[in-house]
């Protein structure tokens, strides 16, 4: 049976199949591992709580072997007078992040910080009072939250607002809108997902580099190459002049 893969958070996660990072994965382990995706635009780590045990219920045959999730940039949003809207404050969203952490620990886990944001490229991002909607600094505040909680946990974490800002030029190309991952955007996360997993003392080692192909023996109907040998292509990366760690 085929490891599984479950990646698991708000729009970040949902938006990533479009050119994306969660679509390099699902690419990259083909024959390897099945990607699940339980992405949900606007949510945030209340929303993620309510649906826990559904996704990854403990009574579950299978379970996943690895859940990669993110929560914490609907979160940040600053609070709406009548209470209503995605606001959750930095304390209770850390609390929720544990929970979903210790709900999801009985197997591996990675955790991506906040990204950071490009208000410039942003539209509509100031209320009805004036102020911005979302900055970069609230998400800052919030993707280090999440890292010394990972860190204090012993749980893998990317530090994706970090991991973006070393390209000198982030803001011209890393963002569709100023908060959504472009492809160049994703792409970061993919090498940062990718190298976590590579590192990981995990066995069975999921890093796709190391894991077999399905169905991937030699057969005599392989096809067929100038000199007359045949030539698997279960583990032939395409295309070819792609190297991704």
């Amino acid at each position: 049976m085929r490891p599984k893969f479950v990646l698991f958070g708000s729009s970040i996660v949902q938006y990533s199949y479009y050119e994306g990072w969660g679509a390099t994965l699902s690419h990259l382990y083909a024959r390897k591992a099945d990607i699940l995706l339980r992405g949900y635009a606007g949510w945030n780590s209340r929303h993620a709580l309510q649906v826990l045990d559904k996704i990854f219920s403990k009574n579950a045959i299978e379970q996943p072997s690895l859940v990669i999730a993110y929560f914490g940039g609907n979160d940040c949003i600053p609070p709406h007078p009548s209470g209503l809207g995605p606001h959750v404050p930095l304390g209770e969203y850390i609390e929720n992040m544990k929970k979903i952490a210790t709900h999801i620990m009985k197997t591996r886990i990675i955790l991506l910080s906040n990204p950071p944001i490009n208000e410039a490229q942003m539209k509509h991002n100031i209320d009805d009072f004036g102020q911005p909607i979302r900055t970069n600094e609230v998400s800052r505040i919030y993707s280090e939250a999440c890292l010394d909680m990972c860190c204090e946990m012993k749980i893998k974490a990317i530090d994706t607002w970090s991991a973006i800002q070393k390209r000198d030029d982030w803001r011209d190309f890393c963002f569709i809108d100023g908060v959504h991952l472009s492809n160049e955007g994703s792409e970061i996360v993919t090498k940062e997902i990718l190298n976590v997993i590579k590192e990981a003392e995990w066995e069975p080692s999921l890093y796709w580099k190391l894991m077999p192909a399905e169905f991937g023996e030699d057969s005599p109907y392989d096809m067929v190459t100038l000199d007359g040998k045949t030539i698997n292509f279960s583990n032939v990366p395409f295309p070819e002049d792609v190297d991704w760690p």
